[in-house]
């Protein structure tokens, strides 16, 4: 259930409605809009008379929310999230380009790439030091060197980081991470997602290969539901019948994720269509359907690179790309991510 306050309320008895509501067992989570106060009321509201509520002079509605999904609903939180790491903003409008290899290498290679992408506009560097891989017999990651080369670009760069989490054992690991990724595969594995949402880093939701938006927003709210608010949504692509590509990429999820959740929206078309050569229309696509960013595979040698080769660009298409990119968000403004509910 949602509260919508009238604009500038009376404190006592804004006051008077919050203690009675928590007397109800309830747990009460207001959001300060640019427009409107809401407090959101999780636990059972069954027994909650909204006739009541609603004749107070202090409201101006009240609304159920029906769907299973309460912090990450946008009617329980109308404005945007956005997400501060490092400088960046991620949400509310901005577009935010994560770069950099699949997997770390070398000490060379990382932080060679993190000043070619930041160069080229990039604000977060990406690289996976722990690599969940189909393949037992695949590259695995450097792990915890990986994660020491990741810190060492970042020195260079001042470049946050955004790897991957695999198990909630590895969180001492990831203390000096500044984004946390978990990956499709570990999209429901919810003894992390409850871990990870005693922390107040920001974690890097990968929507599951087989999962709807609902799947997506459900797993999004056990982080929520712990008290951490900083999540964002990630699509990379979901399985279909077609071959061709490694995944097929949903654009429709950026308006339609728009009406359903405030949270922050992603693209990587990297690990979706699993070919470069795909890797620009896609992003540009993305960005003009209202990404909030991209997440993208850059390697400054893909025929040899350890992961991913076949889908990551070279450190000078991203360049190039960049470019495309602020000049499409330039053309489309806000306009076309207006939420219409």
């Amino acid at each position: 259930m949602v509260i919508i306050l009238k604009q500038h309320p009376d404190e006592t008895q804004l006051g008077s409605l919050m203690d009675w509501l928590k007397k109800q067992n309830i747990q009460v989570t207001p959001t300060v809009g640019a427009h409107q106060t809401i407090l959101g009321l999780v636990g059972d509201t069954s027994s909650i008379d909204m006739d009541l509520i609603s004749a107070l002079d202090i409201v101006e509605d009240v609304k159920r929310v029906t769907e299973p999904y309460k912090k990450a609903n946008r009617k329980f939180h109308p404005d945007d999230t956005v997400i501060e790491v490092g400088g960046t903003r991620i949400g509310g409008g901005s577009l935010t380009l994560i770069a950099g290899p699949c997997s770390v290498e070398s000490e060379e290679q990382i932080v060679g790439i993190a000043k070619a992408v930041k160069a080229s506009g990039a604000t977060v560097l990406r690289g996976g030091a722990f690599k969940p891989r189909t393949s037992p017999y695949s590259f695995q990651g450097m792990k915890l060197e990986g994660i020491r080369l990741l810190l060492a670009a970042r020195e260079a760069t001042g470049l946050p980081i955004c790897t991957e989490i695999m198990d909630a054992s590895q969180l001492p690991l990831f203390e000096d991470i500044d984004i946390l990724q978990v990956g499709a595969r570990n999209m429901q594995n919810f003894t992390l997602l409850k871990e990870l949402g005693k922390t107040k880093k920001p974690v890097l939701l990968k929507r599951g290969m087989a999962c709807t938006y609902q799947d997506l927003l459900m797993s999004a709210e056990y982080v929520l539901a712990g008290g951490n608010p900083n999540v964002i949504l990630c699509e990379r692509g979901i399985r279909t019948f077609e071959t061709y590509t490694r995944n097929t990429l949903d654009l429709a999820c950026i308006p339609s994720l728009r009406q359903l959740t405030h949270l922050p929206i992603i693209i990587d078309p990297s690990h979706a269509t699993g070919k470069s050569a795909l890797v620009p229309s896609m992003c540009k696509a993305a960005v003009a359907a209202g990404a909030d960013g991209l997440i993208v595979e850059v390697h400054n040698d893909p025929p040899h690179a350890k992961c991913d080769g076949a889908q990551s660009i070279t450190p000078a298409a991203f360049d190039k790309l960049s470019g495309q990119l602020r000049a499409i968000k330039e053309v489309c403004g806000e306009d076309h991510r207006d939420v219409i509910i």
